[in-house]
């Protein structure tokens, strides 16, 4: 069996070792999911998101989702891109820029409207997933 004499020397330099790597700069975001505005809504209210230019290197389109979620994990509507209502955000291509969702706070079946409580939104972009909550209230 090997003794250490300083049993508190391996202790300080995961310390010191997982201090500096915290100070490491993070990687710049090539997605951002804004907070929906207005936070909290009713009945509706819209999703803002960048997708940067390196995700479109050489020429690629992401394929871009955008839903929201109960707090059950149930898809309850998917909303539309704004100024295009006919173009809903599931499974399409995008070129790279700024984009704002509009979600009219009706529910999938188009008649329904959307109950008080907390919801989830969830933007997935070539697989990665970024996701966010939000509250409607009246």
């Amino acid at each position: 069996m090997v003794r250490l004499g300083r049993p508190g020397w391996l202790i300080g330099l995961v310390l010191i070792t997982g201090r500096a790597a915290a100070q490491d700069p993070a990687p710049a975001l090539r997605i951002e999911l804004g907070e929906n505005v207005p936070n909290p809504f009713f009945p509706a209210t819209t999703v803002p998101f960048v997708i940067h230019s390196e995700v479109c290197a050489r020429g690629h389109e992401p394929l871009v989702s955008l839903k929201i979620y109960n707090v059950l994990a149930q898809v309850i509507a998917i909303p539309v891109l704004q100024g295009q209502p006919t173009e809903v955000l599931d499974q399409i291509r995008l070129n790279c820029g700024s984009y704002v969702a509009v979600w009219d706070g009706k529910l999938l079946d188009g008649k329904s409207e959307v109950t008080p409580g907390i919801y989830y939104y969830q933007l997935v972009v070539d697989g990665q997933r970024f996701t966010r909550k939000m509250i409607a209230r009246r």
